[in-house]
């Protein structure tokens, strides 16, 4: 199976009555007016200057947040100048305003924002943490999503993602990884995040979920038979393995020396191309690519030291011209009388 026409998903709005799912309490201050305005950027706007009469730069189609600045600059003006720098924003078809730090507004102010069908949102958060928390809320309500057949599973706490022609053997891996201890993400579709630019997170369908179908049996609940322990529900993808059969005609690497990226959704991920044929035990062999790709997170290279040491050796051999036998790693073998 290809990487190369993976199902691109990318939303460009997102609705006023979604921002109630964001890790934040909210709580509406004029009923539900303004809940299906949308938002069509994942910035957010303090609209300081906008409310002192700048608004050449105004950026409507954004969240509003109101904090302890705004919220002090317009207690400080006389009501006709407060109810004109308010109208400011509402006559620019803001979707929605955020009041932190528990800040409320006046009636004559709440009646202006509903009248321009304004919804006006206030949380008790103050306005630092909950510009992050709704920023990551809309990074990733915004973000790239793309559909991939595979079998994603967490083995060791590395994400391995299994990719490979239909019947080659994704799901009976994960299903055997399950079964020694390691966690299934999803099986079939895994739905990947594009976050931050650099970061894929992967997770199930909400039909599959952490359903799998294995050849000759059927389908299985992974959670209700292994239990809670044999899921998870995101997970971060750091390797790729593409199963393929053996082609005996084919060259495979035998060192690891060039490690092998491949890009998806503009991430680059490493990645291992793995021949499989009757008798491979590919469980060991994910257990041992997990591993290996941990030992290389925290510094040690194997492939890289065994050429270093190739290296010496060839290098002794040649200034010496003796010891061109190949030498035991033991040196003198003592007694083992068990």
């Amino acid at each position: 199976m290809s990487l190369t026409n993976i199902n691109i998903i990318k939303h460009d709005k997102v609705s006023v009555r979604e921002l109630f799912d964001a890790p934040l309490t909210l709580v509406s201050m004029n009923d539900e007016t303004g809940w299906d305005n949308v938002l069509q950027d994942e910035n957010i706007h303090r609209p300081q200057l906008a409310l002192t009469g700048f608004t050449d730069l105004f950026t409507s189609e954004r969240l509003q947040m109101l904090g302890n600045t705004e919220m002090y600059y317009l207690q400080s003006l006389d009501e006709d100048r407060r109810v004109q720098a308010f109208i400011n924003i509402a006559d620019r078809s803001v979707p929605v305003i955020m009041l932190t730090n528990n800040h409320t507004l006046e009636p004559l102010l709440l009646k202006i924002a509903t009248d321009h069908n304004i919804a006006v949102l206030q949380t008790d958060v103050e306005t630092t943490k909950a510009i992050h928390l709704i920023s990551e809320f809309l990074d990733d309500k915004f973000a790239v999503q793309g559909a991939v057949h595979g079998s994603f599973v967490d083995v060791y706490g590395v994400g391995v993602l299994f990719i490979g022609r239909s019947g080659i053997g994704k799901s009976e891996i994960a299903l055997d990884l399950i079964e020694r201890g390691h966690r299934l993400v999803a099986d079939d579709i895994v739905m990947f995040t594009k976050k931050r630019d650099t970061v894929l997170m992967g997770t199930g369908t909400s039909l599959v979920k952490h359903f799998m179908e294995i050849r000759g049996l059927g389908i299985i609940d992974v959670r209700q038979m292994f239990g809670i322990r044999a899921i998870r529900f995101q997970k971060r993808l750091e390797i790729v393995v593409e199963l393929e059969d053996w082609d005996p005609n084919k060259e495979y690497d035998r060192t690891g020396l060039d490690e092998s990226m491949r890009e998806i959704m503009g991430v680059n991920i490493s990645s291992i191309k793995l021949p499989i044929f009757p008798g491979k035990n590919i469980t060991v062999i994910s257990e041992v690519i997990a591993l290996n790709y941990l030992l290389k997170t925290y510094g040690y290279n194997a492939p890289k030291e065994f050429a270093d040491k190739l290296k010496e050796e060839i290098e002794r051999r040649a200034k010496y011209k003796h010891g061109s036998d190949e030498q035991r790693h033991v040196s003198y073998f003592q007694g083992d009388e068990e």
